[in-house]
């Protein structure tokens, strides 16, 4: 899931944050946490399930698990391998106090780093009402 390029302007921020994920020299893949935390934040009712699935998947490994963005691609590659019905996942009308245009507005580095974690924490935790879901089908995929 690379979701990045080819974006709408008002998407601007968004390329901003892939092309400074993508070129990130630590080995973790931050990239991965950038798209599942804008995947969950942005998505609407045209959003297939199994992406808003597999957004909060990665949120939640990275939030409560402390996967790195490469331990959630490949479980996400693992989770994949079975053909399921994904569970629908209510949006919240609110989806974190954070926005990628924030994210974006911190000096690259450390600090943008730990920001990223941040905002994925804060969609994580606003999706609170399908946590039981999400942790349910993730588990039961990755055994």
């Amino acid at each position: 899931m690379y979701l990045c390029f080819m974006l709408p302007p008002q998407d601007e921020p968004y390329n901003q944050l892939c092309f400074y994920t993508l070129s990130h020299p630590d080995p973790a893949f931050i990239h991965q946490h950038a798209v599942d935390a804008y995947i969950a934040q942005t998505a609407g009712t045209g959003t297939k399930p199994i992406s808003i699935v597999f957004a909060l998947a990665g949120l939640y490994l990275l939030i409560e698990k402390n996967y790195t963005g490469r331990q959630i691609q490949q479980a996400h590659q693992r989770m994949a391998a079975h053909k399921k019905h994904w569970p629908f996942i209510s949006l919240p009308a609110k989806r974190g106090g954070i926005t990628v245009t924030e994210v974006v507005a911190v000096p690259a580095g450390p600090q943008r780093d730990e920001m990223i974690h941040a905002w994925c924490a804060a969609v994580w935790e606003a999706y609170g009402a399908g946590r039981e879901a999400i942790v349910a089908v993730t588990e039961a995929l990755l055994k």
